[in-house]
């Protein structure tokens, strides 16, 4: 039997995730991301697979970040007709991520064609539509963690939890060879322990290969007590001087996570009581998915819920959804908290807001999470004296301040550690969603612990050995 992978997306760099394992004639798809960057180069990269969607025994979605569910759409455009296999909370949050997505597509697609128009460039199209999102929503089935379900005669598919977000799973290949079996375990992303609300990543036994993320694979992030406090003392600083504070953040997971952490330092006093606004029609919809779904959380979330306490949800914090009320925000004197997506800025209310605010020096850009190369976001991390938003130079003057800790992905550390639990069986580790120099610092350090490791390219295939 012949077993191999190709990396199809996510492999040197973070966006983008899909990769294509293939067992003799059964081919099935581990996650359909959006790759994103450059205008040009993402609907190019995006529109084109290099695979036949129409031979794909099976697709699993590993969760619901765009960069890892985004491409599903232009999947089933291409001819793709079989189950997408997701845990039930991932499942209810594609309801609302992929249509989500369609729609700024179109969106942004209507304002460049309107500044096209005038310069005499032909119109262009939006990847998808949010209509062609919602239409391929229904090739996704739910199935539990822990429950072993047969995609083919070859291989079985087991959920294992990831840690990441609500509902991430790593997604866990068992496939059959003449001498028992094989098992594939596909952690991109993987989460931390000890995080707030979420439940601890598990460690799947007796794994041949293991295909881990490398977001921040040479980085260690400050424990999150010490991120508590600089993101009090950050508050405190803007607070003082009345200015805003604009934090862009992912509506899946940072925004909760952020508004959970912010909540818990005014209850506790190490920040005054000021308003917050989480500015985003597609946040407020999953916090929704979110309380509905408690019961994926940890036992201390869940019991918060049990009691009929709400961890989301406090007299300070106002969701906003309607376009005025978001337009209102820019009248409004500090100190304030906005929070809006996306998470990179690249697309949504984040824009508006930052135009608004970044050329004050009274205010402030907190940044949450990570931020790829040639994005708005990046360019705010660098400290760039100018940057464009919508295509006019803004000065950035506010402060910026930047406090990976929240990141729900696992760092340095977490990664290695994940990695020697693993130990047994394990072949080979295959590094990928990471940029060059984290990927190359994880897998030093893997090799100084007699793995073996490879980072593959953009589209290479490896062949795996079954010898057992």
């Amino acid at each position: 039997m012949s077993t191999s992978i190709q990396f199809c997306g996510g492999a040197g760099i973070v966006t983008g995730s899909m990769h294509l394992v293939s067992v003799d004639r059964a081919q099935i798809l581990l996650d359909c991301g959006l790759f994103q960057g450059r205008r040009d180069e993402t609907h190019e990269v995006n529109s084109n697979f290099i695979f036949n969607p129409q031979r794909l025994r099976a697709s699993i979605l590993s969760h619901a970040h765009i960069d890892h569910c985004g491409n599903i759409p232009t999947l089933i455009k291409k001819g793709y007709r079989s189950h997408i296999f997701a845990t039930p909370p991932t499942k209810r949050l594609c309801n609302y991520m992929i249509p989500d997505s369609g729609y700024v597509q179109e969106e942004d697609i209507k304002y460049v064609n309107k500044i096209n128009k005038r310069k005499g460039i032909p119109p262009r199209f939006p990847l998808y539509t949010k209509q062609e999102a919602e239409n391929s929503l229904r090739y996704i089935r739910a199935l539990e963690y822990n429950t072993k379900f047969a995609l083919s005669k070859e291989i079985d598919l087991t959920f294992f939890e990831a840690g990441h977000i609500l509902g991430s799973a790593v997604p866990v290949l068992d496939i059959k060879i003449s001498k028992g079996r094989m098992r594939i375990a596909y952690a991109v992303d993987l989460g931390r322990y000890g995080m707030p609300l979420l439940r601890d990543p598990e460690i799947p036994k007796d794994i041949d290969y293991l295909i881990i993320e490398s977001t921040y694979g040479g980085r260690k992030h400050s424990s999150i007590q010490d991120a508590e406090d600089e993101l009090a003392g950050a508050i405190n600083r803007a607070a003082n001087r009345e200015g805003k504070i604009i934090i862009p953040s992912f509506a899946l997971e940072r925004t909760q996570l952020i508004v959970f952490f912010i909540s818990e330092l005014i209850k506790r006093k190490k920040i005054q009581k000021i308003p917050i606004y989480v500015d985003s029609p597609l946040a407020v919809n999953l916090t929704k998915v979110f309380r509905k779904n408690w019961e994926y959380f940890d036992e201390i979330t869940r019991r918060a819920f049990r009691s009929q306490q709400d961890p989301l949800g406090y007299d300070n914090i106002t969701y906003i959804t309607n376009v005025n009320s978001s337009k209102k925000l820019n009248d409004k004197n500090g100190p304030i908290i906005i929070i809006s997506a996306s998470g990179m800025c690249e697309n949504g209310r984040i824009r508006h807001h930052l135009k608004n605010n970044i050329e004050s020096s009274r205010n402030m850009v907190i940044v949450i999470g990570f931020m790829a190369k040639n994005t708005l976001g990046r360019r705010i991390v660098d400290r760039e004296k100018v940057v464009r938003i919508f295509g006019t130079p803004r000065e950035l003057n506010a402060e910026v301040v930047i406090l990976n800790a929240f990141s729900s992905h696992a760092d340095e550390t977490g990664l290695v550690e994940y990695v020697k639990k693993c130990r047994g069986r394990l072949k080979e580790v295959f590094i990928v969603h990471g940029e060059e120099e984290q990927s190359e610092v994880l897998k030093s350090n893997l090799k100084k612990l007699n793995f073996k490791v490879r980072i593959p390219v953009k589209n290479e295939t490896v062949h795996l050995s079954d010898s057992l």
